[in-house]
């Protein structure tokens, strides 16, 4: 085919074929969910009357329902036909009325959760979906569209399942749940309306060679790779210290740059790839030589790390090494009863954890009968001690771990020595079940100060499976791997938590903005009129006071080209007017008479009504008076009026960074600002206080207002709102620096390598 057109028989028959059939979809499944709700209700304890009252809701309003989804579909069309596609995210999340509105608690949980019926869809029917995306751009006069514009894309869907309960009284776990069965029961019939839709198209000779799927992003198209001081900013989607889902098998990032140091230092290395396990656990191939070349590393560096009084330096003589069942007993009974020593040594940001539990290993083998004088640590066994040891020193430096925190991770210490000894493995393997339950412990932990309730049942949470773990440990792996997937789940439930925390920010910083922007607009107008007049007091008052507030809450409700702002202005100039014509002594003018109505506007937006307001307006009325007729004594002041005040903005949270730095032209980097405009919403950087503590960010929104950046925390706070200039000028101070984590374990391992082989150090911290 040529150059795409509009073909607007194609778009009829699409229509016809799509739009009836995805609403039948719903209608079928729709039909069918009050019976669910029925069967739940037998199960729902104390929630059984909502499940009830949700189940006659449905029944009552089914055609409601059904015709609400079916609209939003016609909506989405007739705007694509039209060459305007509808965003299904702006949709979405919409323009409230009331700027200064929050978006409620239960209604960001059903947004969320049509947001994930959509992304299942376009997960499992991408390749049909980059294909329709395409076709139907092509019959639409060359649009570009993407899963947010595509008028049925699942996106679209998910909005138009919102819409449809919308109008509903549902409890919103009621609510959830109908989104989870539409999520359930459509997936299937929708995949064959994709299927057949895409088929009708390219037997119709529409593109008819496309095969592979261009898709875009959902939520926003993909921006160029920062260049510069920041070009190793990368797109991480979930949060710091959580492992990725490709299920990887290989070794971890830190791991490469290792062995590529190492070989090039010990050429020797490349040569013995093979297994060397000494009976502690096996891994061979690459992951072999990399523990290979960490026992050698650690066996060089001993000298350096220890002095003559350590374990590693007393002299062997006849002693013998403790067996693996020994070691094993011996750290079962510090596992089960830290001594005072450890637990103090993971307290102090000083001590060497690993000489201090390698100490506490060989003196507490006298419970087993062993005269410590005469035994000593096995190698490969110290190695294990001193790798993990090393790698907790790290994490407790390096990361944001204070009291209860720091005291619940010290915990692992010991039981990851057994796992360490059993199994080598989990040095180089970014799947090992116990790095992945570190990573989530210590992203659970880190910056965790129990400050809100999530906060402290998460740490409850935490403190439950470390107790778990500290009890039920012996020598079987297996349950690293149940108390992970318990631990994995409960951690999703707590980010969804984080996720409405994360939009009820943004939903707080618009409103801010659009407050801040109604302020300046309102001052500057009232500064245009009256900045080098001399009024009257009462006329001064009005102005400054009522009809500043109204003409504020105007411009939040309506905005710039709302007709109560029109008004409002209008109402000022004919105020002024007034007054001027009240200078030139013209008498027995029926003052105020034609703007009765809009004062009386005025005067209600802040409380004022009936004989009050009648009462501020003869005010006025009096003033013109006594000034056309040059009697002062008859000029009236306004009656006291309520004390209204705007919404100040929100409290900054404890962990706010301060962008203090002022943005001139020889401070930053205009390339760097300009990479800050592109960046993706997603992406997280490094704040750096001025103690040099880095803390992670996630950049969450970006103002469509203002196009400040406003990024969160882990817990979803605000903690930084800031221009791309403002950005640029951080960069220049060393005070923001890309992300780069690989999570807990990973990022620890990467300190331990530095510690160890300075000289060679790569890391980007």
């Amino acid at each position: 085919m040529g150059a795409p057109g509009r073909d607007a028989s194609q778009l009829m028959l699409v229509r016809e074929a799509a739009l009836p059939a995805i609403t039948l979809a719903f209608t079928t499944v729709l039909s069918r969910f009050d019976d669910v709700l029925f069967d739940r209700a037998a199960t729902a304890g104390a929630s059984q009357l909502l499940f009830l009252d949700g189940m006659r809701e449905l029944r009552r309003r089914r055609q409601e329902i059904s015709d609400g989804f079916s609209a939003h579909l016609q909506r989405s069309w007739t705007a694509f036909e039209s060459g305007a596609p509808l965003s299904a995210e702006a949709t979405l999340s919409g323009h409230r009325d009331d700027g200064l509105s929050l978006v409620g608690e239960h209604e960001l949980e059903s947004r969320l959760a049509v947001r994930q019926f959509a992304m299942l869809l376009l997960r499992d029917f991408k390749s049909v979906l980059g294909r329709l995306d395409l076709r139907l751009g092509w019959i639409g006069g060359g649009l570009e569209l993407d899963a947010d514009t595509n008028p049925i894309s699942p996106e679209q869907l998910g909005v138009a399942i919102h819409e449809a309960f919308a109008g509903c009284e549902l409890a919103p776990e009621v609510r959830l749940v109908l989104i989870k069965l539409c999520e359930r029961d459509l997936h299937a019939p929708i995949g064959k309306i994709y299927e057949k839709i895409d088929d009708h198209l390219a037997k119709a000779g529409v593109l008819p060679n496309v095969s592979a799927p261009r898709r875009a992003a959902p939520q926003r198209a993909p921006s160029p790779p920062p260049q510069g001081m920041l070009e190793d900013l990368v797109e991480q989607r979930h949060p710091p210290g959580a492992d990725g889902a490709d299920g990887s098998q290989g070794a971890p990032a830190w791991a490469q740059r290792f062995t590529d140091r190492w070989a090039q230092q010990r050429g020797n290395l490349q040569g013995h790839p093979g297994e060397v396990d000494g009976g502690h656990g096996g891994a061979g191939g690459e992951q072999g030589m990399l523990l290979d070349a960490l026992h050698e590393l650690l066996r060089q560096t001993r000298h350096v790390r220890e002095d003559a009084t350590s374990a590693a330096q007393v002299a062997v003589g006849q002693q013998r090494p403790l067996s693996q069942r020994e070691m094993m007993s011996v750290l079962s009974l510090l596992q089960a009863t830290p001594s005072a020593t450890l637990r103090a040594a993971i307290g102090e940001d000083g001590e060497s954890l690993a000489q201090r539990l390698k100490s506490e290993v060989l003196s507490n083998a006298t419970q087993l009968g062993v005269d410590p004088s005469q035994a000593r640590l096995d190698p490969q066994d110290e190695d294990a001690i001193d790798l993990v040891g090393m790698l907790f020193d790290v994490m407790l430096d390096e990361r944001e771990l204070e009291g209860r925190s720091r005291e619940l991770i010290g915990r692992l210490v010991v039981p990851f020595v057994k796992v360490a000894m059993l199994d080598r493995r989990m040095f180089v393997q970014k799947t090992h079940p116990a790095r992945k339950l570190l990573n989530s412990l210590a992203e659970a932990c880190e910056g965790n100060n129990g400050e809100s309730q999530a906060e402290r049942v998460l740490m409850g949470k935490v403190e439950e499976i470390i107790e778990r773990l500290v009890a039920e440990f012996n020598e079987n792996l297996a349950i690293f791997l149940t108390l992970e997937e318990e631990f994995r789940d409960f951690l999703a439930q707590h980010r969804r938590r984080i996720e409405i925390a994360e939009r009820r920010a943004a939903e707080t910083q618009r409103g801010q903005e659009k407050l801040e922007m109604a302020r300046a607009r309102a001052s500057a107008e009232l500064d245009r009129r009256i900045a080098d007049a001399t009024l009257p007091q009462a006329i001064a008052e009005f102005l400054r006071q009522p009809w500043q507030h109204h003409l504020t809450l105007a411009l939040l409700r309506e905005g710039e080209e709302g007709a109560s702002v029109a008004e409002a202005l209008t109402l000022a100039d004919g105020l002024l007017d007034e007054v001027a014509e009240a200078r030139r002594k013209i008498v027995g003018k029926p003052w105020l008479q034609a703007w009765q109505p809009a004062l009386g506007r005025v005067f209600a937006s802040v409380g004022v009504h009936g004989d009050g307001a009648a009462r501020a307006v003869d005010a006025l009325h009096d003033t013109l008076q006594s000034i056309a007729e040059s009697r002062p004594e008859l000029e009236r002041a306004l009656p006291e009026l309520p004390q209204v005040v705007l919404p100040v903005p929100p409290a900054s949270d404890t962990a706010s960074v301060e962008v203090t730095a002022s943005v001139e032209d020889d401070n930053f980097d205009n390339a760097d600002a300009d990479r800050f405009r592109r960046m993706e919403i997603g992406i997280w950087l490094d704040f750096i206080d001025k103690d040099g503590k880095a803390q992670a960010g996630k950049l969450s929104w970006i103002s469509p207002i203002s196009q400040r950046l406003l990024f969160v925390n882990r817990r979803g706070v605000r903690f930084c709102v800031a221009s791309p200039e403002e950005l640029a000028v951080m960069v220049r101070l060393g005070r923001l620096r890309p992300h780069v984590d690989d999570g807990a374990f990973d990022s620890a391992m990467q300190g331990v390598i530095d510690r160890l082989d300075p000289r060679g150090s790569t890391t980007v911290h």
